[in-house]
């Protein structure tokens, strides 16, 4: 009989390895048990803890009832804002900049990033409307003038279930106009998975993606692996560790000075849950580059240190959508709309959306 060769060193280290597993997941289990234990709150302190999260954002929703959006009462436009009750029943704050003049060509609705709000496209609105399109903005659960603690997001799942809403009723409002959505960085993100619905791609001519958080990477694989148990046992914890601020976002020093002085823009920690969500919608996404089937525009700056402009380039790659077209700006950073060439990066999403029109016009032609 063969005797089968072995490292003897191996013999030694397996039972090593399995033995620090295993203390490992006790260490692990013992830590979750004392954060359990530590979170558990009285009746007063919970409902203490409560009323101070609902009276942050009954302050944060007066902010962005009062942020002047209006390009000084540009009397060519109606500019509103409102409360939208999302399916997992929050009040979701929306605003919208549309032409009096009613002829529009298109609505673009706008669904912002993480940690900002939709009041800071305020200029981008401004651009759009000049070019007679309508547009809408949202923020998200925990954001802006939202419902929810700031900076946490208990589910992404909420934000597409939310976006599906508002566009619904935009569209109800509004037979017959062409829609777009359009996300930055997660907002992205949240974009792509909600296209990805059969009944919300039906209701769409293209999606318009900056910066798209598409190949999120946790700082360690540690912290990976351990994100979804912590994500249940202490999601609203504000971990030091993967706060981005110190990170540039744009070559504009007054553009980024404007957005970390905004009270709005949560510029605390990230919170525990709301980062693996992050983490969880992008994992989604990658696997299902090939399934994207919605006409898109992808816009990435090479020198964004935030989300990866190599994962737009596969999405571009692979994605079997028949309409499709990738920007990428040499040495422009993450916040896109916010670089100095602003204005031209706008132009470059009209000119998109407008040959996307004439595209839709050209087959509704072909069918008579």
């Amino acid at each position: 009989m063969e005797q089968q060769l072995t490292s003897g060193a191996s013999n030694r280290i397996i039972p090593i390895l399995r033995a620090l597993r295993t203390s490992l997941i006790f260490v692990f289990t013992i830590l979750l048990s004392l954060l359990l234990l530590r979170r558990r709150l009285s009746p007063s302190q919970y409902s203490s803890k409560r009323r101070r999260e609902e009276e942050d954002t009954l302050r944060r929703r007066a902010l962005a009832e009062d942020l002047d959006v209006s390009f000084g009462n540009d009397h060519r436009l109606r500019c509103s804002n409102s409360l939208l009750l999302g399916p997992s029943s929050h009040a979701v704050f929306c605003r919208s900049w549309v032409p009096v003049s009613g002829d529009l060509k298109c609505i673009l609705l706008i669904i912002h990033g993480l940690n900002e709000h939709g009041g800071r496209y305020a200029d981008f609105a401004r651009q759009l409307t000049s070019c007679n399109f309508g547009v809408y903005a949202m923020d998200w659960i925990g954001h802006g003038g939202s419902d929810g603690l700031h900076g946490y997001v208990p589910s992404l799942d909420h934000v597409v279930a939310d976006t599906g809403a508002f566009l619904e009723k935009i569209k109800s409002e509004n037979p017959g106009t062409p829609c777009f959505l359009f996300g930055h960085s997660t907002g992205g993100a949240v974009v792509l998975k909600a296209a990805s619905y059969t009944h919300i791609e039906e209701m769409l001519e293209g999606i318009i993606l900056t910066s798209p958080a598409l190949r999120v990477k946790p700082a360690h694989p540690i912290v990976g692996a351990m994100a979804p148990i912590f994500s249940v046992v202490a999601p609203k914890f504000q971990f030091k560790g993967a706060n981005k601020r110190g990170i540039p976002v744009t070559r504009d020093p007054a553009a980024l000075s404007a957005k970390y002085s905004d009270p709005l823009v949560y510029t605390g920690p990230i919170r525990v849950r709301t980062g693996y969500e992050i983490l969880r919608i992008s994992s989604y996404l990658m696997r299902r580059f090939r399934s994207v089937t919605v006409p898109f525009f992808v816009l990435h700056g090479t020198a964004d240190k935030v989300t990866d402009p190599l994962a737009s380039q596969d999405l571009y790659n692979e994605a079997s959508s028949k309409f499709k077209e990738i920007k990428l700006y040499d040495g422009f950073l993450h916040d896109l709309l916010f670089e100095p060439e602003r204005e031209e990066i706008g132009q470059d999403i009209i000119n998109w959306m407008e040959k996307r029109l004439s595209a839709s016009l050209g087959n509704v032609d072909n069918i008579w």
